[in-house]
C-alpha cells in the first residue's frame, strides 16, 4: 500500500491507526505467532522484549525479509507468501499498509493485534515479569515518558523523513532534537531512563540504534548525530551490551530496508558504506 495514504494535504506524515487491537491472551505455547522484522524499530521492541522476558518458547516468531516491495513484507520460505495474505483472511476488506510486528493466532487464524505500543506492554504484564520492565510503581511515569518519545523521537523521526512541506519537515526535525536534548540530560546522570531497566528503554534503544546509519542522512535529521551526545551514546552502547539488545539488532538488514525499500526518499536504491561505528563498551 503506497505511504502516499499517510501524507496530509499540507505535507505532513500521519501514520495510519493500528487496524486490530485486540489483547493477547494468557500465553499457550504454540498458539501465537509473531511476524516481526529486525529492520522495522516497532518490531525490534518485541523482538527485546520476547528476549529480556525468557518467552522464546511461548511466543513463536517469523521474521519477514529485509525488503519490502509492492506486495508489502515477504515471508522466507513461508506459507503464506506474503503478510498481506495474512491481513486479508482476518478481514477482507483491508486496504491500509500491511504492518510489522503483527501477532496471528494460528488456533483461529486471525490476527489478534498489530498495535505495536500495546503488544509489548501485554507481554511484559500477562506473559513475563522477570525483569519487570512495567513495574507497578512507575507505571504512569513511564506512560508519561512513553508519549514524550514516541511524539517527539520514535515516530518525529518518519515525520521528518515522509514529510512533503519545508515546515512540517522543520518542526518535526525540531522535536527530535529538543527530545534528545532532554535526554542527554537525563541520562547524564542516570544508567537508564528511570532507576531500573523499563519498557521505556527498550522504546528509546530501537531508535538510537537507527539514527547515525538511517535517520540522520536518509531522514534528514541531520543537526546532530547520536555519537554527539556523550551520555545517549553511552546508554545506546550499554544496552547494546545486553544480549537481547545486541542479538535483535541487524545493522544491515536496517540499512538495506530503508535505502532499498523507500526510493521514495532514496530512488537509486543505492544503500551508502559506513557509518563506522564502534558499538562495544
Amino acid at each position: 500500500m503506497k505511504l502516499s495514504r499517510e501524507i496530509s494535504g499540507d505535507g505532513r506524515f500521519v501514520r495510519q491507526p493500528n487496524r486490530f487491537t485486540e489483547r493477547i491472551g494468557p500465553p499457550e505455547p504454540g498458539r501465537y505467532r509473531v511476524y516481526a522484522s529486525y529492520a522495522c524499530p516497532w518490531a525490534q521492541r518485541v523482538l527485546i522484549v520476547r528476549k529480556l522476558l525468557g518467552l522464546e518458547d511461548l511466543l513463536d516468531v517469523t521474521i519477514v525479509d529485509p525488503i519490502r516491495d509492492e506486495k508489502g513484507w515477504r515471508i522466507p520460505d513461508g506459507d503464506p507468501e506474503y503478510l498481506s495474505e495474512l491481513y486479508h483472511a482476518t478481514d477482507p476488506g483491508y486496504t491500509g499498509r500491511y504492518t510489522v510486528p503483527c501477532v496471528w493466532d494460528t488456533r483461529d487464524k486471525r490476527i489478534v493485534t498489530n498495535d505495536f505500543p500495546q503488544i509489548t506492554l501485554d507481554l511484559e504484564t500477562s506473559w513475563g515479569t522477570v525483569p519487570n520492565l512495567y513495574p507497578e510503581r512507575l507505571r504512569p511515569d513511564i506512560d508519561i515518558m512513553n508519549d514524550r518519545l514516541y511524539h517527539g523521537l520514535n515516530n518525529a523521526v518518519y515525520e521528518a523523513g515522509f514529510a512533503r512541506d519545508q515546515q512540517a519537515y522543520e518542526e518535526a526535525v525540531s522535536r527530535v532534537f529538543t527530545t534528545l536534548d532532554f535526554l542527554e540530560v537525563r541520562l547524564a546522570e542516570s544508567d537508564y531512563l528511570f532507576d531500573t531497566l523499563t519498557d521505556s528503554d527498550v522504546r528509546l534503544y530501537t531508535t538510537l540504534a537507527r539514527f547515525d546509519s538511517v535517520y540522520y542522512a536518509h531522514f534528514k535529521c541531520s543537526v546532530r548525530r547520536l555519537i554527539d551526545y556523550p551520555a545517549l551514546w553511552a546508554y545506546a552502547r550499554r544496552l547494546y551490551a545486553i544480549p537481547a539488545f545486541r542479538e535483535t539488532t541487524d545493522f544491515d538488514q536496517i540499512k538495506r530496508h530503508y535505502y532499498i525499500t523507500q526510493t521514495n526518499i532514496n530512488p537509486s536504491r543505492i544503500v551508502p558504506v559506513g557509518p563506522e561505528l564502534d558499538w562495544s563498551l
